[in-house]
């Protein structure tokens, strides 16, 4: 038997307006993953424990057996093992997203934040302009003076170290749950660190604005990269061992570092796919082949992220969160099914989203999601769709760390 994890970030949803109260699970077109569903184990599941912010970090560990209220530091550190930073003791991780910002005049702290991924900043553009910043002369004594330098990534996520870093009482919001708002109101607080780390931000904006490759980004119609925003900050991390917990040998496929990160930390090989880019051109097809490739090599599970749902919704397009779903229903499950029958594998597959992320809001939310588990020798007639209405009337599982034992069948539901 082998074993696939399918992760649609964030597909999960609220009713919207838009679609006549539908949700976007209700409303796409997703025939391949509805039939699935129709002869699935349906339920729902809380992923994110109450005390915890909603968020990929939190909900992923929940998926994996981890329950963040004993495992969870922080984001960046997950994300920095998954881009292969190694944190010393004392350091401390932040995300460093390339961000934009309101153009203009007025004070920084009275500018809006447009974009929490620079208009979803390609890879190549984002490390030459986080590289140029860090390695100009008044930026760069700053840093310095704060004990902080940059891990460059291919993507707007950037990982950022600091040697001996307080983050006692330190707040950073998350930027993508605070697109449109002044910036001053969410301004890093709580320690003399956080103040320090926001003017390296005003002076990060004011440095970028004038960059070239911004200049060209405007007069492309694209967003300029004008500003940087430190969050997620967390100290290293130990999980426990997925592969000893399940007796199973894995891999993750992700274009996101923090689910590359998790799974290396709980004993999982990382997969890197070219052309993987957490968005709605990814290469899927790549992503699919990775997977099959593994499990004919050996491996007894397999998890594949699909982030390009989150992303989506993030930036407030409802067209594309809806095609992000259909491409996951036709470019990713059905030819993983595909191949693993025309393989003659027997197969068990959870297909969850890890969390909500709400069209209405633009972030996340921790309300419990759907989920779907699939197994290729005892088929579960229902006739239901996979939706959040479906995952209601099924089962409900609390605390999500329990999915995957039940994927596994060492845990019954």
């Amino acid at each position: 038997m082998k074993y696939i994890l399918v992760i649609g970030d964030g597909m999960a949803d609220n009713p919207v307006p838009e679609l006549g109260g539908r949700t976007p699970l209700e409303a796409a077109d997703k025939p391949f993953i509805d039939a699935l569903a129709g002869k699935a184990l349906l339920g729902s599941a809380l992923t994110v424990p109450k005390e915890q912010v909603p968020g990929s970090d939190t909900a992923i560990l929940s998926i994996f057996g981890c329950d963040p209220n004993q495992y969870y530091t922080g984001r960046s550190p997950l994300e920095a093992a998954g881009a292969g930073v190694q944190l010393q003791p004392g350091d401390v991780s932040y995300r460093c997203n390339m961000i934009t910002l309101e153009e203009g005049d007025m004070p920084f702290e009275e500018k809006r934040i447009l974009s929490h991924s620079a208009g979803s900043i390609d890879g190549e553009t984002s490390i030459a302009l986080v590289q140029w910043l860090f390695a100009e002369p008044e930026f760069h004594a700053a840093a310095e003076r704060s004990g902080i330098h940059v891990e460059p990534s291919p993507s707007f996520r950037h990982i950022a170290v600091q040697r001996n870093g307080d983050i006692q009482g330190f707040v950073a919001p998350p930027p993508h749950d605070h697109l449109g708002e002044v910036i001053g109101g969410i301004r890093l607080h709580g320690n003399q660190n956080a103040d320090a780390l926001w003017e390296l931000m005003r002076l990060a904006n004011r440095k970028l604005s004038d960059h070239p490759l911004n200049a060209k980004r405007v007069q492309a119609g694209k967003k300029p990269a004008n500003g940087i925003w430190f969050w997620a900050e967390g100290t290293a991390v130990q999980l426990p061992s997925f592969t000893q917990a399940h007796h199973v040998r894995g891999s993750v496929i992700s274009a996101v570092p923090l689910v590359h990160g998790i799974g290396a930390l709980v004993g999982l090989e990382r997969i890197f796919v070219e052309g993987a880019t957490g968005e709605n051109d990814s290469n899927f097809e790549g992503k699919v082949a990775a997977g099959i490739e593994a499990l004919e090599k050996g491996d007894d599970f397999i998890c594949v992220h699909v982030e390009a749902p989150d992303e989506a919704t993030h930036n407030g397009n409802l067209k594309e969160k809806l095609e992000a779903i259909q491409i996951l229903s036709e470019r990713v499950v059905k030819p993983l099914c595909s191949a693993m029958e025309a393989r003659g594998m027997d197969y068990r597959m959870l297909l969850l989203s890890d969390h909500k992320t709400l069209m209405s809001t633009r972030g996340h939310d921790g309300d419990p999601v759907p989920f779907m588990i699939y197994d290729s020798t005892a088929s579960q007639e229902n006739g239901l769709p996979y939706t959040e209405r479906s995952g209601l009337a099924g089962p409900f599982v609390d605390p999500g760390t329990r999915l995957m034992r039940i994927l596994f069948q060492e845990e019954t539901i």
